[in-house]
């Protein structure tokens, strides 16, 4: 059974410029053995992975999309920009984030960890919507190509067939 998902557009704020296609993918409940976390993300094609939490601050990839996973506590991580939506996000959640769309962690447990990856374990880059970087970072957003795989389900369902619709 595929996990329950929501998604998110986020527009361009003339700072954290998101992704003009694809939309952030929430995934309430994905995985109850958070424990096996990276490993399976890592089986699925998202790799150069970590673990530790989430910037406090707005940050966003330009040259690759990212999953994060929470395997322990819950935040409060805010998506998008300063206008963007914050959503709560608690142990065994997931969510796939398109390159460009921005992210900070706004509150969160004491003991809240995310592992992150990326597809075929792409070296990301970090921007933080300073206006030096922006003219790059669009064009380099719209040339990430999309992901092999779904980090949690391993299959195209359900993240390639949300962003391909």
């Amino acid at each position: 059974m595929e996990p329950e998902t929501q998604t998110y557009f986020l527009q361009d704020d003339g700072r954290i410029p998101n992704h003009p296609d694809f939309p952030l993918v929430v995934y309430q409940n994905a995985l109850k053995d958070t424990g096996s976390a990276e490993r399976i993300v890592n089986r699925h094609g998202w790799s150069n992975s970590w673990s530790g939490s989430v910037f406090p601050y707005h940050h966003y990839h330009s040259n690759a999309h990212e999953v994060l996973v929470a395997v322990r506590g819950e935040a409060v991580i805010q998506f998008g920009g300063e206008k963007g939506v914050a959503i709560p996000f608690k142990s065994g959640d997931a969510v796939v984030i398109p390159a460009g769309v921005g992210h900070k962690k706004q509150s969160a447990s004491g003991d809240f960890t995310v592992i992150g990856a990326y597809p075929g374990g792409v070296q990301y880059d970090m921007k933080t919507g300073e206006p030096n970087e922006r003219d790059e970072a669009v064009k380099q957003i719209k040339q990430v190509s999309l992901p092999s795989n779904d980090p949690i389900t391993g299959k195209r369902a359900p993240l390639l067939e949300i962003w391909v619709k």
